[in-house]
């Protein structure tokens, strides 16, 4: 079936062709200022951020000892493929009951003088509980590395040890690929930077490759060309019963690092100027959208701890039951209306996973929210008929 129009899952800024143009301007010199953080690394993507951050960690010599990290069960599979690249173990931790946070008891229950760090991971743009998490890591003597990825433009990066942003694509503001990192204190973000310095390299062919996405992305980042660059290929994929590919849930390792080159970076850097005005006009959308939604008992949609400073490329609904979801999702998945899954598992239930989990971490509440949740996009391109259209199925998937 071909639709003349596509959703992206995700509000995604548009890369404009005036971006292109030459800029003195520096995003991570801009970005800092405009979002009140320290000053930023760019790496060539959140996850490579990540690595630099659990390497910088790793090196420290009263560290030696500490060789576990403690994720969300209910994450990207790239954040347990990073930690087991840096040669680290991961521990997954259950969420609260019908959340995405860290369930505070279970997490207690996984520190020890084992645990290096833990990442208190933001979602669609709504933020963890990173100020719960700080003290039990201290009192063990263990960092915290706030997990932004999904989360550039909040409040994100005020608290933690060290934080991360993705600049890939639909996370918002994108270079394709990119990342953002910084430190709280001074002396941690010398140790990203002299781990950064003997990590990255230039690697000219990825990075042209990357440079190509990005005009690809300039091109066919529209209604009327996402039916090629997206729904089509998620279409097949879904016919094939392959959800796990439908998603961009199955990831290559390891993770490319490597230098951003200047192009890439001045193109964020015009497209940043753009980013505020663009975050205020999906946050408004949003809440328009979520009143609606609110008028739906049994869907629970799903915020983080302050709805001023979250934002919102997407909502998160979680269904009465795992059928409502699925009945739902048989109709709308293949749909162009922007709506599927977020993570198709709880991590523990990726089978190309399980090589990279030893340990037996009891998750069912991750699981349970994994099997109940969809996502709706909040992009801008969807008009009012759009989103009524999606009600109307949502209504008739649930238990009468």
């Amino acid at each position: 079936m071909v639709f003349f129009r596509e959703i992206p899952p995700t509000a995604g800024l548009p890369m404009l062709w005036r971006d292109w143009l030459p800029t003195n301007r520096n995003l991570k010199h801009d970005a800092a200022i405009l979002f009140k953080l320290p000053p930023l690394l760019l790496e060539s993507s959140g996850t490579a951020a990540f690595i630099i951050a659990l390497e910088t960690l790793k090196r420290m010599p009263q560290n030696i000892e500490r060789t576990e990290v403690i994720i969300p069960a209910f994450n990207c599979p790239l954040v347990l493929l990073a930690i087991a690249q840096c040669g680290l173990i991961p521990r997954l931790c259950d969420t609260k009951l019908n959340h995405f946070d860290f369930d505070l008891i279970a997490l207690e229950k996984l520190l020890s003088k084992k645990t290096l760090a833990i990442v208190p991971t933001h979602i669609g743009g709504q933020l963890a509980d990173v100020d719960a998490v700080m003290p039990l890591a201290h009192s063990y003597g263990a960092f915290v590395i706030e997990d932004g990825a999904q989360a550039f433009g909040s409040s994100a990066g005020k608290s933690a040890d060290i934080v991360f942003f993705s600049l890939a694509v639909g996370k918002g503001l994108t270079l394709f690929e990119g990342g953002l990192l910084t430190a709280r204190e001074e002396k941690m973000r010398r140790a990203l930077q002299q781990t950064h310095d003997q990590f990255i390299q230039r690697k000219p062919s990825l990075e042209a490759k990357r440079i190509l996405e990005l005009l690809g992305y300039t091109l066919a980042y529209r209604p009327f060309m996402l039916q090629w660059a997206y729904g089509t290929p998620r279409r097949n994929n879904l016919k094939k019963g392959d959800i796990e590919n439908a998603v961009g849930d199955v990831f290559s390792f390891p993770i490319p690092l490597h230098k951003v080159s200047t192009l890439r970076e001045k193109r964020g850097a015009r497209a940043l100027q753009r980013y505020p005005v663009f975050l205020e006009k999906i946050k408004t959308q949003a809440k328009r959208r979520i009143d609606h939604l609110h008028t739906i008992p049994s869907i629970h949609v799903i915020k983080g701890i302050t709805k001023e400073t979250n934002i919102w490329p997407f909502l998160i609904l979680l269904m009465p039951d795992r059928k409502s979801r699925d009945q739902a999702l048989e109709t709308l998945w293949p749909s162009p209306y922007g709506v599927t899954r977020l993570f198709v598992h709880a991590l523990a239930n990726y089978n190309y996973l399980k090589p990279f989990l030893d340990n037996q971490d009891n998750t069912p509440n991750a699981i349970n929210f994994a099997d109940r949740l969809l996502t709706i996009s909040n992009s801008l391109w969807m008009n009012d008929d759009d989103f009524d259209c999606i009600i109307k199925i949502l209504k008739q998937s649930l238990p009468q």
